[in-house]
């Protein structure tokens, strides 16, 4: 049970997570108290992100509750993104959730740069829309839509509100949280002509969905900027529970000429306090996929990514 005083703790457990210098007793601290605490005995409210953004948060959620705890969402594709979007770019936001990267792409793309976050739950299109106004990102374009490679009606499915993230059309036999129904159609119909053509990063999170959606890009694809790149959080389990294969998305990236690098995706919040402070750049990919793996498809034929 919480009381006025294990709130009080919580805050400065929080801020001191946040805040000071190095990691000590972190890791430890958010793990074992602050996360599960946060989780079961949540707070709602309006929080500045390590950068400076603001969200409207949760903390029932994990997303929002690691926005809250530790100011960053995806440390390590926090990093990348910003080394990577300019001023004047176009950043594709497919999966946006709470908009959590949308309103990050929108900071640093500029006044000059255009942000599509598309988001097929309702619920959460409304937080992307109220988050960006949040921090006056007018240069956001928030679409209400599911993408995959055709136009049809999709079912949604959440099991748990411990991870609204997790909305899925993955078969899911257990007890629902909810279900939504939503219109589903190509990335390459969603996006506008020159939003296809300005493209610097497209990133898509959909939760096993993501063999539909690349296949539903690959005509395009020869259509994108030459420096283009595509995060793909890859998920082989829920993919074959749809007839998917990574092995297929995989090939359909190399034949439009794009290499794989492997982005570091952690979402133990032990190792939050360290990944705060030292993202790690994408490494070059060459295994198959046999689990959950964050791929960013590169043009560019290295090692490593900057």
């Amino acid at each position: 049970m919480s009381t006025p005083f294990s709130e009080a703790l919580v805050t400065l457990g929080r801020q001191y997570v946040r805040e000071a210098p190095g990691t000590l007793g972190k890791a430890a601290l958010a793990a074992r108290w602050l996360n599960p605490h946060l989780r079961e005995n949540p707070r709602r409210r309006v929080v500045t992100d390590s950068l400076g953004n603001r969200f409207a948060v949760d903390t029932q959620d994990l997303i929002q509750r690691y926005l809250y705890l530790f100011g960053v969402w995806e440390p390590h594709m926090t990093g990348w993104l910003r080394r990577t979007l300019k001023p004047g770019d176009t950043y594709v936001d497919v999966g946006a959730n709470v908009g959590v990267f949308a309103v990050l792409g929108s900071r640093l793309v500029g006044s000059g740069g255009r942000v599509v976050a598309i988001e097929a739950s309702p619920v959460f299109h409304r937080r992307v829309l109220r988050n960006a106004e949040l921090n006056g990102s007018g240069n956001i374009r928030a679409v209400n839509a599911a993408v995959s490679d055709s136009r049809k009606m999709l079912t949604f499915v959440l099991a748990s509100s411990h991870n609204m993230g997790a909305n899925s059309i993955v078969p899911y036999d257990g007890p629902a949280e909810s279900t939504f129904e939503m219109a589903a159609l190509p990335l390459a119909e969603l996006l506008k002509p020159d939003e296809i053509a300005g493209a610097r990063v497209i990133k898509i999170d959909v939760e096993g969905a993501e063999g539909g959606v690349v296949r539903g890009l690959a005509p395009v694809l020869d259509r994108l900027r030459p420096d283009a790149e595509i995060a793909v959080e890859v998920t082989p389990e829920r993919m074959a529970q749809l007839g998917e294969s990574a092995e297929e998305l995989m090939e359909t990236m190399r034949a439009g000429g794009f290499h794989a690098y492997r982005l570091i995706n952690d979402y133990a919040p032990a190792g939050y306090p360290r990944a705060t402070r030292h993202p790690q750049a994408p490494v070059r990919w060459r295994g198959p996929v046999v689990g959950e793996t964050e791929l960013v498809f590169s043009r560019v034929d290295a090692e490593r990514l900057a």
